[in-house]
């Protein structure tokens, strides 16, 4: 007979993940905040696990009705749903209260009013037509709390050691699924590749580059072994665009358009993508392939070691050498994991910037320190991956709009007049041929402009013991447990 310790443990979905930092949906500042956010609480939307295409469907409240002018939307809170209307309107209005300071406001930019209209109605007045606003009621950040911050989400939270482990239990008992989601904080990938092979986690998020070639065999294919043991692994795109962010209110960087160009056309994504083992796609802006509105021509600062040595002498350094010094011109990369990956690709990053006389020196906080430098602009480039949310070139153009200064995505305090007029241009359009027209020209402009070097987008590359079943690969992950089933040995 199974002990109560295995029962517990046969129920349990585990998987690794990386610090979280808030459990309050307004102050999300990382897909691993937003992860644990979808556990515990709904938003009034939600995005649909089994559909292709994407597509809305209710989450804590129905699909809204939307007045003919596109300017009011009235949501009506699900039957069953222990929440309030006057819990919504709390809720959102977080986001934008001053004290706050919430890093997700921009949510709200296009939003005039929010009211209740009764117990169970919240109609939301925009200031102009938002074409993606329904999606933007899907997101994490816009979780309906109740007033004592608890929600009605799949899961609640059972017990947090923090850094360490997460554990959440499920509100509902259920015959089939995962009454228990259990997070570990693991830093060192080895030791995640090897509590994987002994069965004490579920499921790994990504495989790291130095267990790929034991993942994979020469044909391409999984390892008889690992799929043997009922291993399955899934590949694919994701709406994931990474980028090395230049700081633009740095007195070096942000007026010297030469030198980004320079930057990124010594960027050598052939030597980036065979350092992660090809399990990333080269990118030509921030927007990533299957996004409504995507610019396909090729990046115009793409790798070319010879160019980059011409622009950088343009941009005043001939030779990487500074002429108020007499010395090498050199750059700090501040990233927020001190690992092994990062530490190593931090260090081929400053081979590629070598070979045009630039030293760049790595600069290491932790997690939360780290957000809070990029937030505040204390640094001076600085790694990052923006995961959209939602396939609208919008949700990644957004983060180069002047009014989205921190605390909202623009993290690299880019501005660019032209951008923003042809950004407004494209959300006041009428139609999507028209607003497409405006997205496309806003990437010409960031092409140029460089005001990121666009590292690449990722590729997902998902493990998953066969015990989990109904998994799905998806843009949409956040809350996906509750789907998962669990599968006899």
């Amino acid at each position: 007979m199974l002990s109560f310790a295995a029962i517990l443990l046969a129920a349990t979905f585990t998987r690794p993940l990386e610090r979280v930092s808030t459990l309050d949906s307004a102050r999300i500042q990382s897909a691993f905040d937003a992860r644990v956010a979808m556990l515990i609480y709904e938003s009034p939307l939600t995005v649909d696990y089994y559909a292709r295409p994407y597509r809305i469907v209710p989450g804590v409240c129905e699909l809204p009705e939307t007045s003919a002018d596109g300017l009011v939307y009235r949501f009506r809170i699900r039957e069953g749903k222990a929440v309030t209307a006057q819990d919504m309107v709390r809720s959102l209005e977080r986001l934008r209260d001053p004290d706050i300071v919430s890093p997700a406001a921009w949510i709200l930019k296009s939003v005039d009013t929010i009211t209740a209209l009764d117990k169970r109605t919240v109609e939301i007045r925009l200031k102009r037509p938002h074409h993606a606003f329904p999606w933007l009621m899907a997101i994490p950040s816009t979780a309906v709390r109740r007033e004592d911050g608890t929600g009605t989400g799949p899961y609640e939270l059972a017990s947090w050691r923090k850094n360490h482990e997460m554990v959440f239990r499920r509100r509902e008992p259920t015959t089939n699924g995962f009454d228990t989601v259990r997070y570990l904080v693991i830093d060192d990938v080895s030791t995640q590749w090897l509590m994987f092979l002994r069965g004490e986690v579920d499921f790994l998020g990504e495989v790291s580059r130095d267990n790929w070639d034991v993942v994979l065999g020469r044909d391409g294919k999984l390892d008889p072994a690992l799929e043997a043991e009922g291993v399955r692994l899934y590949s694919e795109p994701t709406l994931e665009s990474a980028y090395i962010g230049f700081n633009h209110k740095d007195p070096v960087l942000g007026s010297n358009k030469k030198l980004r160009q320079a930057l990124c056309s010594a960027f050598n994504f052939p030597e980036w993508e065979k350092f992660y083992s090809g399990r990333i796609l080269e990118a030509n802006g921030p927007v990533p392939p299957g996004v409504e509105g995507r610019l396909e021509r090729p990046f115009p600062y793409a790798f070319d070691l010879e160019r980059a040595k011409r622009l950088i002498a343009e941009a005043g350094y001939p030779n990487g050498i500074d002429p108020k010094t007499g010395r090498r011109l050199t750059l700090t990369l501040s990233l927020g994991h001190a690992n092994q990956d990062f530490r190593e690709s931090g260090e081929l990053l400053a081979s590629f910037f070598e070979k045009i006389g630039v030293k760049l020196e790595l600069r290491f906080y932790t997690w939360d320190a780290y957000l809070k430098a990029v937030n505040e602009g204390r640094v001076q480039l600085y790694r990052m991956a923006w995961v959209g949310d939602y396939p609208d070139a919008e949700n990644f153009l957004q983060l180069f709009h002047s009014r989205n200064f921190n605390p909202g995505p623009n993290h690299s305090y880019y501005g660019n007049p032209e951008f923003d007029v042809e950004y407004d241009a494209a959300i006041a359009a009428s139609g999507r041929e028209e607003r497409n027209a405006h997205w496309l020209r806003c990437q010409e402009i960031l092409q140029e402009d460089c005001p990121w070097i666009f590292t690449n987008y990722n590729k997902k590359n998902v493990l998953i013991r066969r015990r989990v079943g109904n998994f799905i690969p998806t843009d949409f992950f956040l809350g996906q447990e509750q789907y998962f089933t669990l599968v006899g040995e």
